[in-house]
């Protein structure tokens, strides 16, 4: 297809792609190199890279990045890990009890966020059943502190992201084509080789696309943190998005708020740039 005609073709999608993203990302950059509050919302003044100077110097916005990155690390390891696994699992399964197993394995994505989070949080509290557990157990009261709180932001956030890589596996794996299975059984291959040698190679696009959209759920957490901690700087558990919220909302400092935004968005590119490249790299080996 000539150059030309691929550009009439997705002239559409491009011009609300720069609708939607470009334009809002240039205004959004604007106003973070302004000074605004919510009574100076109309009246802003013009700061130049102050708010970026400001936000990179403070030591609260490095913690929250920090903490943002060790969630990115952990959850998204952790929950494709687990998805893959119940994935084979359930593959494994035959008749009306996979989708039993299935419909199970989706609850977390079903429940209401901030109804699964208050939940969630209610085990852990003085009559609830884990709390209960931790102190028959331990003979110790279970305390909500720095360290915990970011144990259970870990935990609760894989808990909720881990179905979405059950059905996107499970899905793939539908379509590993069935020749390929039995030609590996006839060849003595164990199930263990067949994963490795056929199974993951066969949804290594799928594998690549699941980590991308997961890198980018988690640089966005907000809901469950906040719910868990009420943004309690005693707990020490901001990500980037709280740490912003707390700025922009309680400070009212909409200015730096959007800085951080900027700053974010700058923090998702180049942590998808290495699988980018290797989606790339795969599809040109693929033409």
């Amino acid at each position: 297809m000539k150059r030309k005609t691929f550009l009439q073709f997705t002239a559409p999608s491009n011009i609300v792609m720069l609708v939607l993203l470009v334009f809002p990302l240039l205004y959004a950059l604007w106003l973070g190199m302004n000074f605004m509050t919510f009574r100076t919302i109309n009246e802003p003044v013009f700061v130049g890279l102050d708010n970026f100077k400001t936000i990179l110097n403070d030591p609260a916005f490095w913690a929250a990045l920090r903490w943002t990155l060790v969630i990115v690390v952990v959850a998204v390891s952790a929950h494709m890990i687990i998805g893959f696994v119940i994935a084979l699992a359930l593959d494994q399964v035959k008749g009306r009890m996979r989708a039993f197993y299935l419909a199970a394995s989706l609850i977390p994505m079903i429940v209401v966020p901030l109804v699964g989070t208050i939940i969630f949080k209610q085990l852990f509290d003085p009559p609830g059943l884990f709390a209960w557990a931790y102190r028959s157990v331990t003979g110790n009261i279970f305390v909500f502190n720095a360290t915990t709180m970011k144990q259970l932001i870990l935990v609760h956030t894989i808990w909720i992201v881990t179905p979405w890589a059950i059905v996107l596996f499970f899905a793939g794996m539908q379509t590993i084509p069935q020749e390929q299975v039995d030609a590996s059984s006839v060849d003595g291959a164990n199930r263990w080789q067949q994963v490795r040698h056929v199974v993951i190679p066969h949804l290594r696009p799928l594998i690549i696309l699941t980590a991308l959209i997961a890198v980018m759920d988690m640089f966005r957490l907000f809901d469950n943190v906040f719910v868990l901690t009420r943004l309690n700087p005693v707990y020490a558990s901001d990500t980037v998005l709280t740490y912003n919220f707390r700025t922009a909302m309680t400070v009212q400092r909409l200015g730096l708020g959007n800085a951080i935004a900027i700053i974010l968005v700058i923090t998702i590119v180049i942590a998808l740039i290495p699988l980018l490249y290797v989606s790339y790299r795969d599809q040109i080996k693929d033409r």
